[in-house]
C-alpha cells in the first residue's frame, strides 16, 4: 500500500500482479478487466478506483523504462484479488489479507458503543462476533483453495498453460492413457464438447471465455498456427466432465 500526496491509500496493479503470483502482465490485466466489470456492473464508476497510470521498472535501452499501471483504491484492489484465480495461494492470502483489512476500517469507522450501558456492551460484543466470523470465514476459504494451488503446476509451462499432449499425460488416470491425437478427438466428441469439430484446433467460446483454455500462435514448419493451450482450470473442467461422460456411458 502506497499513501498518495495527498494522504490516499493506492495500490499498484504491477505490484499486486507480482504478489499475487501472475508473471505475465497481459494474464494479469484480464484480472483487472474483470474487477473492473464487476464495480461497473454493481452501479460505480470504475475509474473512480481503476486509475491509468506508468510505473518506471529496470529493463529497456537505458536500464529502466516506463510500463502500463493501474493506481488502485483499496476497494479496487480488493475487487482484483476477489476476480484472481482463487487456486493459486497468493490470491488466497490476497482476498484474505483485504478482507481483514476492510472488516478492521469498517469496524475504526463506526462509532464506539457506550460501554457504561448494559446496551453498549452488547452492541460491541456483536462487533467482535461479526468481525470474528468474518476472519473465520476467509480463513476457511484459504484453507479450502490451498490444497489446490499448485495441483497442475508440473504440468504448466511458464505462462501457466498446458499443451494438449502435456494434458493427456497429466489426465492418463481418467481418460485410460490416451494419447495426444485420441485425446483431442475425445475433447472433440459431443460428450465433452470441448474443441471445434469445423476448426479442430480452437476451443468453443465458452471454453475461452471461462477461463478454460487460450489460443496461442505457436511455429508449424515455416509457418505459425494455432493451438489450444488448457489451463489448470480447464483440466479441472476436463476431469470432471470426462468423469461423468464415462459414467453415462
Amino acid at each position: 500500500m502506497h499513501v498518495d500526496i495527498s494522504g490516499q491509500e493506492r495500490w499498484s496493479a504491477r505490484d499486486l500482479q507480482a504478489l499475487m503470483g501472475y508473471e505475465r502482465w497481459e494474464r494479469f490485466e484480464d484480472v483487472i478487466t474483470r474487477a473492473k466489470e464487476t464495480v461497473e456492473a454493481s452501479g460505480l464508476d470504475p475509474l473512480d478506483h481503476f486509475r491509468g497510470a506508468a510505473k518506471l521498472i529496470p529493463g529497456g535501452r537505458w536500464g529502466k523504462q516506463n510500463v502500463a499501471d493501474y493506481r488502485l483504491t483499496r476497494f479496487g484492489a480488493y475487487h482484483v484479488a476477489l476476480a484472481g484465480d482463487g487456486r493459486k495461494a497468493e490470491v488466497a492470502a490476497a482476498k484474505t489479507y483485504f478482507a481483514v483489512k476492510t472488516r478492521e476500517a469498517e469496524v475504526a469507522q463506526t462509532p464506539h458503543p457506550d460501554i457504561t450501558s448494559p446496551e453498549g456492551i452488547l452492541a460491541l460484543a456483536e462487533q467482535y462476533v461479526a468481525a470474528a466470523k468474518e476472519l473465520v470465514t476467509t480463513k476457511k476459504e484459504l484453507a479450502i483453495a490451498a490444497p489446490k494451488a499448485g495441483k497442475w503446476d508440473a504440468f504448466c509451462d511458464s505462462d501457466g498453460l498446458i499443451e494438449m499432449g502435456t494434458a493427456a499425460h497429466a489426465l492418463h488416470h481418467v481418460t485410460g492413457g490416451l494419447g495426444r491425437t485420441k485425446f483431442m478427438d475425445l475433447l472433440r466428441s459431443p460428450e465433452v464438447r470441448f474443441l471445434q469439430v469445423q476448426n479442430t484446433r480452437i476451443p468453443y467460446q465458452e471454453h475461452t471465455a471461462a477461463g478454460r483454455a487460450e489460443v496461442k500462435f505457436v511455429a508449424a514448419g515455416y509457418k505459425m498456427v494455432e493451438q489450444t493451450f488448457l489451463t489448470p482450470k480447464g483440466l479441472d473442467w476436463l476431469v470432471d466432465k470426462i468423469g461423468r461422460a464415462a459414467a453415462a456411458a
